[in-house]
């Protein structure tokens, strides 16, 4: 396949995980693909950032465009975990959080803006199923990413009539590191049941949200921007009515 010739993608936290399997779905289409995250990435064109420095998804951004002229996608997949009861739970920590997995989605949304209209490009969020519901000692986490999921209403609503395009995916247990550390944690690892262990990051399980791939979802086509996130049906910028909750995968 080569839906994605000759576009440009930026993954952020693309060098392991759920965003290492979007980048190579994208690459495998024929995508350049270009990575922003902690470490240097080997496998693609990785650029070293810290998304909690304000500054930093600006500078990400810039970088994208003096080395490949252009921006087409944008996959904000940068994100943590920090457990702590609510009441347990230190300012600094929450902020932490915050800035991680909702501001340096907000900010890298809005320097890649002007280059996104240029193309008529898309942004697909990595939300996740705590955004809509928590597991426990999640505060932090569950509040960020219902965050995120309004942020990706947001933009949808004020540039969808500029051609940008803004989804969101919401996975559930997903076999990356993050999640293996949470199991290993946990008082019995072993007592978990296979149908509750995470499924692998590169989609195997179909029925599992697989219409909901972030590949499928930065791709143009439709004319209308729509609003995913793998339990909403769809809600569209020129809508009035709410989503509706459904298990159907956007299509």
């Amino acid at each position: 396949m080569k839906r994605f010739a000759g576009k440009v993608a930026l993954v952020t936290g693309g060098r392991t995980g759920i965003g290492q399997a979007i980048a190579r779905r994208l690459s495998a289409e024929r995508a350049r693909v270009l990575t922003a995250q902690r470490r240097q990435d080997a496998e693609f064109e990785g650029i070293v950032a810290d998304f909690t420095e304000p500054a930093c998804p600006g500078q990400v951004v810039e970088t994208v465009i003096a080395r490949a002229g252009q921006l087409d996608v944008l996959v904000n997949n940068v994100g943590m975990i920090q457990e702590a009861r609510v009441e347990e739970m230190s300012l600094e920590d929450w902020q932490r959080s915050l800035a991680l997995n909702l501001t340096a989605p907000f900010l890298t949304i809005q320097a890649a803006l002007p280059h996104l209209r240029d193309t008529r490009g898309s942004i697909v969020n990595t939300g996740s199923i705590e955004g809509l519901r928590s597991n426990p000692e999640h505060a932090a986490y569950a509040a960020s990413k219902a965050g995120l999921h309004g942020l990706t209403r947001a933009v949808a609503v004020d540039h969808g009539a500029e051609g940008v395009r803004c989804n969101a995916v919401a996975p559930g247990w997903i076999d990356t590191d993050l999640n293996r550390d949470f199991i290993k944690g946990m008082h019995d690892p072993e007592g978990v049941p296979p149908r509750a262990r995470p499924h692998p990051p590169g989609g195997a399980d179909r029925n599992a949200g697989g219409g909901c791939h972030p590949r499928r979802l930065s791709r143009r086509r439709r004319s209308r921007l729509h609003y995913r996130t793998g339990l909403h049906r769809g809600w569209r910028a020129n809508d009035k009515a709410k989503p509706s909750v459904s298990t159907t995968p956007p299509i």
